[in-house]
């Protein structure tokens, strides 16, 4: 009877050793299951920047607001009798081409009595 009993236990672990450890094992399920969240959470992150270049991609193909502020911001172009104005945070480290410009304005403003003052901290950029 007890050599039985041992062959049934021994038996019972043959059976259940695959369960545990081996190929599709409670082991592996929990570490794809880890996986998967994982993949998820990254895909979650991909459908929102996928709407987000959908959003824009609309946006340039309806409109040309859109377009204007990219080639306002990334280009900085400016639009044809549009004065750009570039104000400086420190006026005495403005730039060579910053002084020729004031230089140029101050000579403008000599040359017509009309012409609204420049202050000294904002520099028009001609284009």
């Amino acid at each position: 009877m007890r050599i039985l009993t041992l062959v049934l236990v021994l038996l019972i672990a043959v059976i259940q050793y695959p369960l545990w450890v081996g190929k599709g094992s409670w082991l592996s399920v929990w570490k794809i299951d880890s996986e998967l969240a994982t993949q998820q959470q990254a895909n979650q992150q991909l459908v929102a920047r996928n709407a987000s270049l959908s959003a824009e991609v609309r946006d340039l193909k309806n409109g040309y607001d859109a377009i204007e502020e990219r080639a306002r911001n990334e280009l900085g172009m400016i639009k044809q009798d549009e004065v750009f104005f570039q104000i400086l945070d420190h006026p005495t480290q403005r730039s060579s081409l910053a002084v020729a410009a004031q230089a140029q304005a101050t000579a403008a403003k000599t040359d017509s009595a009309t012409a609204p003052a420049i202050p000294a901290a904002v520099t028009p950029v001609a284009h």
